[in-house]
């Protein structure tokens, strides 16, 4: 077994450990459990300072979770656009490849509630009928393997799954999608990076979603990854009392650049059963982006996206920095606030065609 292994093994995930560790209440605990998976590794909760910070409401049962009566189980219908299981086939040239079912921790926002901690929702049988679509789909150029979260599984493992989506002949690029980094940074080792370099291109896109969870150990991990000639991206979900202040989400995306994670997304909370008490306004977001355009490296400004509920697939939307436009200029605020005009090409008006006329003859003799 791992070093990796062993830490998991002592995870929070009994409710009497978890209510006792916390100071919640037990019961509720254990309603929330026969719900929701819960589960919280030592390193994470380590890092957790204050009760109700930033780190706490985004792994810690919370009573609200079940008050709630908003949201969708499967919000993003991932299950009708999942020809086979396993995969998930909703863009044209590319695909989610479920590989795993469990994590190293729970959060409390997932939006794949339904199939967390799961096996008959993700299972290890699927993972051959899932590399037979993506063979039998030419169109399909990009995978994206995740889950669950695909580290959680041995070397061994990954790398057959990593192999054979590598011996698909359209298959141009993979993607890992993983919160170990943050949740658990031991998982990622020498060995394993030394693994993962074997399959470029191969990009991983970790999860972190406040400038506490950039630490020592998880800065050891990213580094070990991009010393690997691995591209770093980083998805952040927008979080009420978590990461929706404009200061808080600044250092995150400035945190990350520094240990050479480039900012990807940040993403509205999904519309998950039980999360209603962490989602924010839309307004909320487009003011946080408006904190980044211009006071902060261009570097640091990810996309800021909804994942359309009912499968429309992520929609960016960016603060509104056109304020009128015409033939003669366009008007622009820019991230002061202050307003420029940018001449318009001129162009030349477009002469209208000639009306067609019927030939005319004239005859000064008969007709032959």
């Amino acid at each position: 077994m791992d070093d990796w292994q062993r830490l998991l093994q002592g995870s929070l995930r009994k409710p009497e450990e978890i209510a006792q560790r916390f100071g919640l209440e037990l019961e509720d605990v254990r309603r929330i459990a026969r719900v929701f998976k819960i589960q919280i590794t030592p390193y994470y909760a380590s890092l957790i300072k204050n009760r109700g910070d930033g780190l706490w409401r985004q792994m810690v049962p919370d009573p609200a979770e079940l008050r709630e009566h908003t949201g969708e189980a499967d919000p993003l219908l991932e299950d009708e656009d999942s020809p086979v299981p396993g995969i998930v086939h909703r863009y044209p040239d590319r695909v989610l490849f479920l590989v795993s079912h469990s994590c190293a921790s729970y959060c409390r926002f997932c939006t794949r509630k339904r199939h967390v901690g799961d096996p008959s929702k993700i299972n290890p049988r699927y993972i051959e009928g899932g590399l037979e679509y993506i063979r039998n789909h030419r169109e399909v150029r990009d995978v994206i393997i995740s889950g669950g979260d695909p580290l959680m599984l041995n070397d061994r493992r990954l790398e057959e799954i990593l192999k054979g989506v590598r011996a698909v002949p359209h298959i141009e690029i993979m993607r890992i999608g993983t919160r170990m980094p943050c949740v658990l940074p031991q998982r990622v080792t020498e060995k394993l990076a030394a693994m993962l370099r074997k399959y470029h291109p191969l990009y991983v896109n970790v999860h972190f979603n406040h400038p506490d969870e950039i630490t020592p150990e998880s800065s050891r991990a990213l580094n070990l990854l991009a010393d690997a000639g691995i591209p770093l991206g980083n998805q952040t979900v927008l979080l009420k009392g978590v990461n929706d202040d404009p200061l808080v989400m600044r250092g995150l995306m400035q945190k990350l650049l520094a240990v050479r994670v480039r900012p990807y997304y940040i993403y509205q909370a999904d519309y998950v059963n039980g999360t209603e008490h962490l989602r924010t306004t839309v307004e909320k977001g487009l003011e946080i982006m408006d904190a980044l355009r211009g006071w902060t490296s261009g570097l640091a400004v990810p996309y800021y996206c909804i994942d359309a509920p009912g499968g429309g697939g992520k929609i960016p939307l960016i603060p509104n920095y056109l304020q009128s436009i015409n033939a003669e200029q366009v008007v622009m605020r820019n991230y002061a606030g202050e307003l420029y005009a940018y001449p318009q090409v001129k162009q030349k008006a477009k002469r209208k065609p000639r009306p067609a006329v019927a030939p005319c003859f004239n005859f000064d003799g008969p007709m032959p």
